[in-house]
């Protein structure tokens, strides 16, 4: 089971995109008039009911076709969001998320599941009010449908749609920050009770008694230059729609509190539960999904029916230990409910996805049996193809790359995801490493494009970006402001579209010139500096903020603030716009002197955190060796330090992505291998996705902690692009003790291989395969050989 694709057929001019999407191009169905701003169907909503309070809706709209036309397109979006059906089928879910200023809808031809006669629309539209997830921004209820021609208009929304209160939902677990003891923002679980609930009111003939004629709360507004009274600005969905097939769960781990009920059940086989019975079923996927499950049953009358979703369980200690143990765990997490009403063939799905490797059906039967006539899941998530390969002479990589893979996959859907149970927010820091991932193993830069956008939107006056976006919830980390211009490069290095990185380029700068505002002319570093100065999460950093990001002269941060103009200086020189690069240019050299000369330690020789010289940390010497701040001399004995002494603040898996590309820049890209020690130890400790921190750890799915899957490829096989737009390569791989390895990579020319052998212990054979147009470098114990579209084997 597949959400259809959203079909093409009309590109907006390139005029028009220029206009009204000056950083998002994309294909949409859209007519001439309707990309005029002036839509003629209605905003509508649920009459007698607050806007912003909590509640579930249904719409529908019935209507006649004398013949099939030959498409029937139409435009749809809501407040919060919406699932749709057209004559009982699932046609596709939305609206992607955005804000109030760039509000998603998506387009549908909803010619496949009509038929001549009568038809009938619907949506289930859901505003979770105050329950709902920091990352979803709001107004009020609300819904819109329009359609794209005359015929398609006949269904356009406004008070002939027919819309009904389901007051069958209450929300649950609305407490499970406290219960987690954690950060948790991802919205509340659904207890839904069948006896309430409008059984079939999707499809075609079912009676309409009770429902009220739709309230008209407003004029849609499409694209950014009209209305004057806009509730919601509309912009077309730029990411294709969200993939979605069935994922059946691996097996049942323990049951408690009834005779053994066996396991037939999560392969669509009914298991009965006699009346008047408590029993507890631990099922385990097998690793982790992101997946609405769907759970079927028949009968069970009185029945409760608790679904416990968690990534691990519990010992007494509330510590995780091996994934892979049961024996004396519980589960604890996000739940929902449900309660049959005794009818045949009840189907339950939360309105939102579901993240978990271990579901718990905790449940008590009435005076009637129960029967689970089925439980699976539909996964759900961005539809990334992994267009990249990696083999080596080391075989324990293999499950490194692969579940790398899988903890991307899960971080990423509508936005890039920091953790998929926690949080689901988009964070710059997170998604940077992200969106090179993406591009390396999928060579998909969509989703990149829309982060790159979200960020751009979310600036608050003083210039910086928010730290997470879309976010109905003011964070502001500046250092997360500094990699939203890093992932501005990055796009720039990777991607030959000058267009739209272009039109960043002045939100950048003012990112660059808030940093530029806060320098501390004295020591030339950072002064004090206000928000949250977020740079990893360690125990030596209270809140992850490292020492002198608030009072001032923090060489993390200050370096970091360097390492970003230097690439903004190479950026905006790209662009013509000279005086800015060498103003940036000389700024970084300027900060990279004074911070040297005021935290560098001659006798410990290593880089400390301020002036004081009381604290060390692996940052401060990451950034130090990135960008240039150590002298040549010294460097060795610098990175030595770094990797070799206990006493300094040790970067977590997120900020070794950054210790990976110190290696390269100080000639140790080799030493990269023997930094998979703790990947290596998260899945002996039974993970099945890579987590946030070492244990202890809050997630344990954490898309940074996948920077391997960039690695493998850029470190590894060494593949980067040498000129903006990847137009050049530079091969230099550091294979460290690996006698052969194999990477293949989407470009945008077509696809990159790298095929490598060691000969004795200095020498190589490689073959590489350029696509055509592409030429580069091959680098290898300091010989550069240059290379051509098409095959070509080296021996060095």
């Amino acid at each position: 089971m597949k959400i259809p694709p959203v079909a093409v057929r009309t590109a907006l001019s390139l005029l028009l995109l220029l206009f009204f999407l000056p950083a998002i191009a994309q294909e949409v169905l859209l007519n001439a008039d309707l990309r005029k701003g002036e839509w003629s169907a209605r905003w509508i909503t649920c009459p007698d009911v607050p806007g912003r309070t909590y509640g579930v809706y249904h719409f529908r709209k019935q209507f006649d076709l004398a013949s099939l036309p030959a498409s029937f397109v139409v435009h749809v979006t809501a407040d919060n969001r919406y699932r749709l059906f057209v004559n009982g089928t699932a046609v596709g879910r939305g609206p992607a998320r955005g804000d109030l200023y760039n509000w998603n809808f998506e387009s549908y031809d909803l010619r496949p599941y009509l038929r001549q006669g009568n038809n009938v629309i619907a949506a289930v539209v859901w505003n979770m009010a105050e329950h709902a997830p920091v990352a979803q921004v709001s107004n009020q209820t609300g819904f819109l449908l329009q359609g794209d021609d005359a015929v398609s208009a006949k269904v356009n929304s406004d008070a002939s749609w027919k819309v009904l209160h389901n007051k069958a939902y209450t929300p649950c677990g609305t407490n499970m920050g406290s219960v987690l003891r954690s950060y948790v923002v991802v919205g509340p679980g659904d207890d839904v009770d069948a006896a309430q609930y409008p059984w079939g009111w999707e499809k075609p003939g079912f009676a309409e008694k009770g429902w009220a004629a739709a309230a008209i709360i407003g004029t849609p507004v499409a694209f950014l230059g009209y209305g004057t009274d806009n509730l919601w600005t509309l912009t077309p969905r730029s990411i294709p729609m969200m993939e979605e097939r069935v994922e059946r769960m691996a097996s049942v781990r323990r049951t408690t509190g009834a005779k053994e009920t066996g396991s037939a059940f999560l392969q669509g086989k009914a298991t009965r539960i006699p009346a008047n019975q408590k029993v507890s079923i631990l099922i385990d996927q097998g690793f982790e999904t992101t997946a609405y499950p769907v759970l079927k049953t028949s009968g069970g009358k009185g029945a409760r029916i608790r679904l416990t979703y968690a990534e691990a369980l519990f010992d007494k200690s509330r510590q995780k230990g091996n994934r892979n143990d049961i024996e004396g765990k519980e589960i604890i997490g996000l739940f929902d409910v449900f309660q049959p009403d005794g009818g045949n063939s009840r189907e339950f799905s939360p309105l939102w996805f579901r993240t978990y490797r271990y579901l718990q059906l905790d449940i008590e039967t009435g005076a009637s049996p129960l029967v689970l006539e089925d439980l699976h899941g539909l996964y759900t998530g961005y539809p990334f193809r992994q267009q990249a390969t990696f083999t080596s002479s080391d075989p324990s990589l293999q499950p490194i790359w692969d579940t790398g893979w899988r903890t991307a996959r899960l971080c990423a859907g509508e936005t890039y995801y920091d953790c998929p149970y926690y949080e689901q927010l988009q964070y710059e820091g997170d998604t940077r490493i992200q969106a090179l991932i993406s591009l390396y193993n999928a060579g998909d830069d969509r989703l990149m494009r829309k982060a790159i956008n979200d960020f751009y939107n979310s600036r608050v006056p003083e210039g910086l970006t928010q730290g997470r976006y879309p976010s109905s919830r003011l964070q502001v980390i500046p250092p997360f402001s500094l990699f939203w211009v890093s992932m501005l490069y990055d796009y720039w290095m990777h991607r030959p579209d000058e267009a739209f990185v272009r039109s960043y380029l002045d939100g950048a700068a003012g990112v660059l010139d808030w940093y530029a505002g806060h320098v501390d002319n004295d020591k030339n570093m950072l002064g004090p500096m206000k928000w949250w100065n977020f740079v990893d999460w360690n125990k030596a950093f209270p809140n992850g903020v490292p020492d002198g990001a608030t009072d001032g002269n923090s060489s993390v941060i200050t370096l970091q603030y360097a390492y970003t103009l230097r690439q903004a200086a190479a950026l905006f020189a790209g662009y013509g716009r000279k005086e800015e690069s060498r103003r940036f240019a000389q700024l970084a050299d300027q900060l990279t002197a004074g911070t040297y000369a005021h935290c560098f330690d001659q006798t410990r020789m290593m880089m400390a955190n301020t002036p004081g010289k009381k604290t060390f940390s692996q940052h401060a010497g990451i950034m130090a060796i990135l960008t240039g701040t150590i002298p040549e001399k010294e460097r060795e004995t610098v990175l030595q330090s770094v990797l070799n002494d206990p006493s300094l603040t040790q970067a977590t898996f997120y900020y070794r992505f950054y210790l990976g590309r110190a290696l390269i820049m100080s000639g140790h890209g080799n030493d990269y291998y023997e930094q998979l020690a703790p990947w290596r130890g998260m899945l002996e400790n039974g993970l099945t996705t890579f987590a946030e921190n070492p244990d202890p750890t809050r997630s344990d799915c954490h898309a940074w902690s996948a920077s391997p899957n960039y690695d493998f490829l850029a470190t590894l096989c060494g593949i980067m692009p040498a000129k903006p737009g990847f137009k050049e390569v530079r091969i230099e791989p550091f294979p460290g003790p690996l006698t052969a390895l194999r990477g293949t990579m989407p470009h945008p020319a077509g696809k990159l291989t790298v095929d490598l052998k060691r000969k004795g212990a200095k020498g190589i054979a490689a073959i590489v395969e350029l696509p055509a147009g592409v030429s580069g470098t091959f680098v290898w114990n300091g010989k550069s050989v240059k290379l051509v579209p098409g095959r070509q084997e080296l021996r060095l």
